[in-house]
C-alpha cells in the first residue's frame, strides 16, 4: 500500500514539475522584456525561477512523503544506499512518473497562450544518436553527482542548498542545449516525447531512458565510493 501511494504522489509531483518547469522560458522571456534586459542577464533570470521552483517543490514533495519527480534520482539514491526504496517500488514509481510527465505535458501544451507554445516541446536530438546518448548520460552523470553532493554533503542552509542545485541545472542545461536539449529526467522527455509521438522510438529509449540511469547510477557509486556510509555497529 506505501508503494501505490508513493507511486501515486509521484505522478502528482512529476505532473506538476513538468507543467511548471515548461513555463520557465516564457516567464524568463516576461520578465526579461519587462525590466528591458538581455544576453546573459537572462540566466540569471532564468537562475531565480528554477531557485523557486526548485525550493517550492522541495516542500511540496516533503509534504507527500517524499514525493520525486525524476526516476534517476531514485534510482541514483539506491545506488548510493541513501534512500528508502527496493527494486519493486522503483518498478512501480518509475511509470508513474512517466505518466503524470505526459499529463503535465499535454496540460500545459493545452494552456500555453499562442505566442509562447513554440517554446514548448521539451528536449529533442540536435546531434548523432550516439553522441547524443553519451552526452546526456554525461550530463546526467554530472547533476546526479552534484545532487549528491549538494544534498547529503553541502552546506546546512536550505536556501543555500536550492540555490547551488539551481545554479548546477541551469549550466548544465546550457552546456547541453546543443546535444539533447537536454532533459536529464526520462519522464521529462517520456511526457514531451508522447505528445510528439516519438514516446515508443529508439532514440527515446537509448538517449533519454538508458543513458541517464547509466549516467546517475555510476555517479552514486562514485559518490559511494568517496564518501561510504557509516558502518553500523552490531550491538552486543
Amino acid at each position: 500500500m506505501a508503494v501505490i501511494k508513493a507511486a501515486i504522489c509521484d505522478a502528482l509531483l512529476t505532473f506538476m514539475w513538468v507543467f511548471c518547469a515548461s513555463t520557465l522560458g516564457a516567464l524568463t522571456s516576461v520578465i526579461a522584456s519587462a525590466i528591458g534586459v538581455q544576453g546573459t542577464v537572462t540566466l540569471f533570470i532564468t537562475t531565480v525561477l528554477v531557485f523557486v521552483l526548485v525550493f517550492i517543490f522541495g516542500i511540496i514533495g516533503e509534504s507527500l512523503g517524499g514525493a520525486s519527480f525524476n526516476p534517476t534520482a531514485i534510482a541514483s539514491f539506491y545506488a548510493a544506499g541513501v534512500g528508502n526504496d527496493s527494486l519493486i517500488s522503483m518498478a512501480v514509481r518509475f511509470p508513474a512518473q512517466a505518466a503524470g510527465a505526459v499529463g503535465g505535458a499535454l496540460a500545459i501544451a493545452e494552456v500555453m497562450p499562442i505566442q509562447y507554445k513554440h517554446m514548448l516541446g521539451g528536449p529533442s536530438l540536435k546531434v548523432d544518436l550516439h553522441t547524443g546518448a553519451i552526452a546526456e548520460g554525461v550530463l546526467t552523470f554530472t547533476i546526479t553527482f552534484a545532487v549528491l553532493i549538494i544534498i547529503l554533503r553541502g552546506p546546512s542552509s536550505a536556501l543555500l542548498k536550492m540555490w547551488l542545485l539551481a545554479m548546477s541545472t541551469v549550466t548544465l542545461i546550457v552546456a547541453g542545449s546543443s546535444y539533447t536539449g537536454p532533459s536529464m529526467n526520462p519522464a521529462n522527455a517520456f511526457g514531451w516525447a508522447y505528445v510528439n509521438n516519438r514516446h515508443d522510438t529508439w532514440e527515446q529509449f537509448y538517449v533519454y531512458w538508458i543513458c541517464p540511469f547509466v549516467g546517475a547510477i555510476l555517479a552514486a557509486w562514485v559518490f559511494r565510493a568517496l564518501f561510504p556510509p557509516p558502518v553500523k555497529q552490531k550491538k552486543a
